[in-house]
């Protein structure tokens, strides 16, 4: 049986952890507040109302496939098709939990199930440094996670918010579709440090712009798959010329 002393010290630590959680994400969401803003816009004039624009937030909470999402329903695309798209765009959350899956696999499922909602790509890069510390016992690193992860859910949920608000006040010949693609310049452009990255880029784009008046927005998606062939290949060839030069 644990002693009142061991008992505290555990309640102090899941707080300890807890609390450096929220820390962390807190300097993350200050740039994830615009973008909520903005989806909440974009889900307006793609023709959700808001229940559904904010319940897209609540439910999927994942920024990229809301924001493709919101624009596939308001070409009417059909259900497969657009579940197919957003779980593409979402794959890399598979690496994600990858990385961090063998870490909590003394959780219960509920845990784990609760933990993955969480896994976002602002969530996972503080946590990955989390867990990365071996030094940090790791019987109460899941808290961190859950500071972290309920953090970012917070703000996306206000933020999607006061942008449905501001989206009601928008008269819809202004047309804010633009914003969509400023938003994932934003969001590539920082990304593309090296040869794979930017050509992957660039090839995802040229092959967007030529499958542009494909139906239902199809070229999106075989524009992604195009865009990860050539940065894995790229990649793969960096790592082969890297290893016949260390030879």
């Amino acid at each position: 049986m644990l002693t009142e002393t061991q008992i505290a010290n555990g309640r102090s630590a899941i707080k300890t952890a807890l609390w450096q959680g929220i820390k962390a994400e807190i300097p993350i969401t200050i740039g994830v507040i615009p973008f909520g803003m903005i989806y909440g816009v974009l889900g307006l004039s793609a023709g959700l109302t808001p229940p559904q624009a904010q319940a897209m937030s609540s439910i999927v909470f994942a920024g990229s496939a809301q924001f493709l999402g919101a624009q596939l329903i308001g070409v009417g695309t059909p259900l497969p098709i657009l579940w197919l798209t957003t779980f593409i765009v979402n794959l890399r959350h598979v690496l994600y939990s990858t990385a961090l899956g063998p870490d909590i696999q003394h959780l219960s499922r509920k845990w784990r199930w609760l933990l993955a909602y969480l896994l976002t790509d602002e969530a996972y890069a503080a946590t990955a440094v989390h867990y990365g510390n071996r030094q940090i016992p790791l019987a109460h690193k899941h808290y961190f996670w859950l500071g972290a992860g309920f953090t970012l859910w917070g703000v996306w949920q206000v933020s999607t918010a006061v942008g449905i608000l501001l989206g009601t006040q928008v008269p819809p010949e202004w047309g804010l579709d633009f914003t969509l693609a400023l938003t994932f310049i934003g969001i590539v452009v920082p990304t593309l440090k090296d040869r794979p990255n930017t050509m992957a880029a660039l090839t995802a784009g040229l092959v967007a712009v030529l499958t542009f008046n494909w139906p239902y927005k199809l070229g999106l998606m075989v524009a992604t798959l195009t865009g990860i062939a050539v940065g894995v290949w790229l990649e793969n060839r960096k790592r082969s010329i890297s290893a016949d030069f260390a030879d």
